[in-house]
């Protein structure tokens, strides 16, 4: 089956315009704190992307009916990768990242819920520019086509195109219709942005800056406006908000309507649910006790504190920072390296490998020593009391090799940098997984401006490969998905 351009065009149309009328939030943030000249440069952005949009959605008139799969894939890498290229286009115009390299990897990090900035000195930036810049990170969080499925016609089959952005292995429909799905969806997110902006205003925070820390928060991003990030807010009630919600948007999204639906008791059975809040618990614990026991840090309420904010934003992929854990002990950096390669929940805001497929290739392991002890025993793998298929294995262990072989391309290709191969190394790992920072050079307090643009566009692309889970990016570089005749 061949692909539906039209469609995908008509989609692509619908996109820009939402876009454009997501840059009006920024205006306002300019018009607040009489940011002319940065107000001038958005409409210069937003006006020609409205028309453009206009004209896309109404150049052919497709039924969007007749979207499959193999159309989503290419709405969705397109879509990605064109709202980093015009959301960059503000910072380039207005001056304030005048390298559009630096700006496309900025934008990339940011609706990718990467966190990695070019930026070396982010606090003297104009107020609307970083607003848009933190924003992205709320869009991207939940997914720029889960939002856009909203307002796409009744029939349109948004469970094929949106599966092929939504984090994690599935994604559930929780209602017959999926744009009803995707609006259920935004108004939880929505419902946990209000409740974490009002409680960081009352912990004193301005709206600005609650807001700001809460679309970095919620989207599992990790973009501040202060140079060092959470750690500017010296308050261990600020660092336990965040943590909190750092840990309910790591959660698949999915067993709150559980939970809401059924009981709580019913979403608290869940594997993935228990694995990822364990964890967290343990990780925690084991850094906050070790840190004590040799004396790194003598209060053990801080060290328990930052101990799990560092845990929690490493695992959700957040990437916030209360704490340079570069400068822990090595047996704290090693378990923070660990979780780097966990990640959150599936179907939920945060990046990584996930932990069900961890909890699965787990199993699967186990399964291969028990069948080498007792060759003639049949064993079942399964997740609750769904019996796992072969062909999920299958799909999990691809996922994987795949990762690993984008970490091994990745390094090796930012490696022409010269620089040393932890940093190289974790700058790629980082990137792949959505985290934020890494080590040695691109640190917790460091950033990627040290990288050429060859680099940062090689890291522009795994940041995005990795938030679409990787085969839904690097499939459209194969001949087959073109001239393929199968749905």
């Amino acid at each position: 089956m061949t692909i539906n351009f039209h469609g995908v065009i008509k989609v692509l149309g619908i996109m820009l315009m939402i876009l454009a009328v997501a840059m009006l939030l920024p205006v306002i943030v300019g018009f607040y704190y009489k940011e002319i000249f940065e107000i001038k440069t958005f409409f210069k952005v937003i006006i020609p992307c409205l028309i453009l949009g206009v004209v896309l959605f109404h150049l052919k008139n497709p039924s969007l009916t007749k979207l499959k799969a193999r159309d989503g894939f290419l709405i969705v890498s397109l879509t990605w990768i064109i709202s980093s290229l015009v959301s960059a286009l503000p910072f380039v115009i207005s001056g304030t990242i005048p390298n559009y390299f630096d700006a496309f990897f900025e934008m990339c990090s940011g609706y990718s819920t990467t966190g990695s900035t070019i930026l070396t000195e982010i606090e003297g930036l104009p107020k609307s520019m970083l607003f848009w810049r933190s924003f992205t990170h709320w869009l991207g969080g939940m997914g720029i086509i889960v939002f856009a499925m909203i307002f796409l016609e009744s029939g349109v089959k948004g469970q094929l195109i949106a599966s092929a952005e939504t984090p994690g292995p599935t994604l559930d429909k929780l209602t017959p219709r999926f744009s009803d799905t995707a609006r259920n969806l935004y108004v939880l997110y929505f419902v946990f942005t209000i409740i974490e902006a009002v409680l960081l205003m009352l912990g004193g925070l301005s709206l600005y800056d609650a807001l700001v820390q809460t679309f970095g928060t919620v989207g599992t991003g990790g973009f501040s406006n202060y140079n060092n990030s959470i750690a500017h807010f010296r308050s261990p009630y600020i660092h336990w908000v965040i943590i909190i919600f750092m840990t309910l948007c790591g959660i698949n999204f999915n067993l709150y309507f559980i939970a809401f639906k059924q009981s709580i008791k019913a979403a608290l059975e869940d594997i993935e649910l228990r694995t990822y809040l364990s964890i967290i618990a343990i990780f925690s614990l084991a850094i906050a006790a070790y840190i004590l026991i040799i004396g790194y840090e003598h209060s053990i309420f801080k060290a328990v504190t930052d101990a799990t904010f560092q845990v929690v934003a490493v695992i959700t992929t957040t990437g916030y920072m209360t704490y340079d854990f570069d400068i822990w002990p090595t047996f704290a950096k090693i378990l923070i390296f660990l979780l780097m390669f966990v990640g959150a929940s599936s179907s939920s805001t945060g990046g990584g490998v996930k932990v069900i497929r961890i909890v699965v290739a787990a199993k699967f392991i186990k399964k291969g020593i028990n069948k080498i002890l007792h060759p003639n025993r049949l064993y079942e793998i399964s997740i609750g009391d769904r019996e796992i298929q072969q062909e999920t294995a299958s799909n999990i262990a691809n996922f994987i090799f795949m990762y690993i072989a984008t970490i091994i391309v990745g390094t090796l290709l930012v490696s022409l940098n010269n620089f040393d191969i932890l940093t190289s190394f974790s700058a790629v790992l980082t990137c792949i997984g959505n985290i934020g920072p890494g080590f040695n050079l691109v640190g917790p307090t460091m950033n990627f401006s040290i990288f050429s643009d060859f680099s940062k566009l090689v890291l522009s692309i795994i940041m995005i490969a990795g938030r679409l889970e990787l085969f839904t990016l690097f499939m459209l570089f194969s001949p087959h998905y073109y001239n393929s005749n199968k749905a």
